[in-house]
């Protein structure tokens, strides 16, 4: 488990296989419950390839000193993600 929100990661692997590769990572909040983006790949066995790029929001509550995950929203693909930044953006602009 991580202690640190630096250590934490959305890498996995199985039998050898790094069938979760994480390209970046965002801290968007420190603290006893953090908040981290990632940009990551999954690996496609059928097509012996990674996918294109994908993105998870991740949140994770510090336990007896390790970060635990608590919850996720995976972003599955560039439209989905430009849909949220289009969205995003139009609020912040009606704010101002």
């Amino acid at each position: 488990m991580a202690e640190t929100v630096e250590d934490l990661t959305i890498s996995y692997e199985d039998g050898g296989v790094e069938t979760v590769k994480e390209l970046d990572k965002k801290v968007l909040s420190k603290g006893a419950w953090a908040t981290v983006i990632y940009r990551y790949q999954d690996w496609e066995p059928a097509k012996n390839q990674y996918s294109q790029d994908r993105f998870s929001i991740r949140r994770y509550q510090k336990r007896n000193g390790e970060y635990q995950q608590k919850s996720k929203f995976n972003i599955s693909s560039e439209k989905q993600a430009q849909e949220l930044i289009d969205a995003l953006q139009g609020w912040l602009a009606e704010g101002q």
